[in-house]
């Protein structure tokens, strides 16, 4: 009887993974204080969002797709370019441990540094100590908001009329900083399966290491850069640690995952906590299927 032997690996992905799924989809049906039917209305609420407590769903939303977009679009290329170099060198293995040290520590020990880092009082932020010394006054590089085109000054006839935000993109940075580690070791590992006969044939017709890098590594690399690039895809739609930590989604910084802790373990509205849950499982799945579609089709075409 094979079936026996993932009996226990079934089980625990019902008890575990599959109940509390569906039973999320259920309670976001539900009215968190009576548990009477309320068909959307935990969703509508999530549109509307009055609540003074929880930030706008729709900036929650935008800071996801700048942590989708910035983030994936940052760590893949500089973990790329971070491989090839450092297996150039003659230290490979100390160099890619120390660029891998961030995924060795706790991530939220690291956004406690990074926010003292960044903090505004020039006696405790190294950032703004550094930019003092400089003649700049301190930034709120945590705390500043307002529209992304601007930046931090008095309006006037030869400024720009309002403050960058700065917060987003400082978390994101520290993002990257965190899993670019990641992205090296994996396509690192990836490009010790680039066969040198193919390296040494581009070289022999005359190609220089642009065009290599281009043309032979990139796409030898693509089904291995897919991999890195949707792992942090759905780190990125489910980023929670980071934000929390450093800006406790104060400042327009919230994200999805943010915002349904709020309403769930901070308002106690497990309603809308489970419907904010929920449209966070349909952005992930989606990855996920393609991912493993991908996966299938690969080993069916090896």
């Amino acid at each position: 009887m094979p079936w026996l032997w993932i009996a226990p690996a079934g089980f625990l992905i019902i008890v575990f993974l599959l109940y509390p799924s569906l039973d999320t989809v259920r309670r976001s049906l539900l009215d968190a204080r009576s548990d009477a039917f309320v068909g959307l209305e935990n969703y509508r609420f999530i549109i509307d969002n009055p609540n003074p407590l929880a930030a706008d769903t729709h900036s929650a939303l935008w800071n996801n797709f700048l942590w989708l977009l910035l983030f994936t679009a940052t760590a893949v290329p500089i973990g790329l370019v971070l491989a090839v170099l450092t297996g150039r060198v003659r230290y490979e293995s100390a160099a890619q441990a120390a660029i891998f040290i961030p995924m060795a520590i706790s991530f939220v020990a690291a956004a406690v540094i990074w926010r003292f880092i960044f903090e505004f009082d020039p006696e405790i932020g190294t950032a703004n100590a550094v930019t003092t010394k400089l003649g700049v006054e301190p930034t709120a590089w945590l705390q500043n908001t307002g529209p992304p085109w601007t930046f931090a000054t008095d309006a006037g006839p030869d400024k720009l009329p309002g403050p960058l935000q700065l917060n987003n993109f400082v978390l994101i940075f520290v993002g990257v900083w965190m899993w670019t580690g990641f992205a090296m070791v994996v396509l690192s590992a990836g490009l010790k399966g680039v066969s040198s006969e193919i390296l040494e044939a581009a070289r022999v017709d005359g190609a220089n290491e642009w065009s290599i890098f281009w043309r032979v590594i990139v796409p030898v690399l693509s089904p291995t850069i897919v991999v890195v690039a949707t792992t942090l895809v759905i780190q990125a739609l489910k980023k929670f640690d980071l934000v929390w930590v450093m800006t406790g989604g104060r400042f327009e910084t919230d994200v999805v995952a943010t915002l349904f802790f709020k309403e769930a373990f901070v308002i106690r509205d497990f309603g809308v906590g489970a419907a904010l849950a929920v449209v966070l499982l349909l952005w992930v799945v989606p990855v996920m299927v393609i991912s493993i579609r991908r996966f299938q089709f690969q080993a069916e075409n090896r």
